[in-house]
């Protein structure tokens, strides 16, 4: 591992790549900026936007237009992807990593793409352009052009969702079980966090697949070589994806149903259980109520034996309403 201190601001690493193919260089963090370009070929350079100088590097790269370095360095979370000048810049969306594990947290990895570079820069460390590396590193041979390392990218991303989508499953799988079970048991809390996971990542891919069709649309003139090709195989992937995100949004959806449904049954059921309490205990209360009165000639209050003849009242009374509730089928 290179622990030196870079000569380029903000670098997280840069690769060259020669124009005769092979394998890619891994420039050390020794390297200067011009050995980017040297002996030809195109080179990748991602780029850490915690740094504050990754601005001024920016200005000082040949071929990049001011809309291209503002892409670069924006703040915006929202993805963006814009042809012009034969240049490929915008905003993707991906999940950030930390160091010891994925998570589906989004992040927001800025990007722009000539015919001699691409140039990624991102604040959070994220998992697809990470997996991408790993690919740079093992087969360098199959990207002989900046598009093919764009097109790993939207790919190692499509990836990335696909595990999500699979851990989105398994969680709704296990707070199936629970909904469908007879015991009671609240699983809204625990199906929140996964709605709302599934929710932002439909509207971004939605939002991703859009702005692929518009650029794939543009004049072949605006466009990086081969741009339009990788464009259609992109969307074609990304198009499936979504339809098992979608797929995934509406099934908790439907649970989200069934736990309110279920919710609610056992809500009148309560409600059911305090009403025949209630009819039980109504006829009793107007019998003590009845015996409470500050009022003349009441039965039993001369002599023994009233008390008994009390509870007997409220014993027939509570028979009474039980045959009651039989008679016209509550009970």
């Amino acid at each position: 591992m290179d622990t030196l201190p870079a000569n380029i601001h903000g670098l997280v690493w840069a690769y060259r790549f020669p124009p005769e193919g092979g394998k890619a260089i891994r420039l050390p963090n020794s390297a200067p900026q011009a050995e980017l370009t040297d002996r030809g070929g195109f080179y990748w350079l991602h780029l850490n936007l915690a740094d504050a100088r990754v601005p001024g590097l920016l200005d000082s790269i040949v071929g990049l237009n001011d809309d291209a370095k503002a892409a670069l360095t924006t703040r915006d979370t929202h993805a963006a992807i814009t042809v012009d000048e034969q240049l490929l810049y915008g905003t993707l969306v991906d999940c950030q990593r930390e160091f010891d594990r994925e998570t589906a947290d989004l992040g927001w990895l800025h990007f722009a793409i000539s015919d001699r570079f691409i140039i990624t820069t991102r604040l959070q460390p994220l998992r697809s352009i990470e997996r991408a590396r790993a690919l740079v590193e093992k087969n360098p041979a199959k990207f002989e052009r900046p598009v093919d390392l764009f097109e790993i990218l939207v790919i190692e991303f499509q990836r990335t969702l696909i595990s999500i989508v699979m851990e989105m499953t398994e969680e709704l799988n296990v707070i199936e079980d629970f909904v469908y079970d007879n015991s009671p048991r609240d699983e809204r809390r625990r199906l929140a966090p996964v709605r709302r996971t599934v929710v932002r990542l439909h509207r971004h891919l939605r939002t991703v697949l859009a702005l692929m069709r518009r650029a794939a649309a543009s004049h072949d003139d605006e466009m990086p070589f081969g741009f339009d090709d990788v464009a259609g195989r992109l969307t074609s992937r990304l198009e499936t994806v979504d339809h098992d995100i979608y797929a995934l949004q509406d099934r908790a959806r439907l649970l989200h149903e069934e736990i309110d449904s279920k919710a609610s049954s056992e809500t009148n059921r309560h409600l059911y259980i305090l009403s025949i309490m209630t009819a039980f205990l109504l006829p009793p209360t107007l019998v003590t109520g009845f015996f409470g009165m500050n009022t003349a000639n009441l039965p039993f209050a001369e002599g023994s034996g009233g008390t008994e003849y009390a509870v007997a009242i409220i014993i027939a009374s509570i028979v009474l309403a039980w045959w009651l509730l039989k008679r016209v089928r509550i009970l």
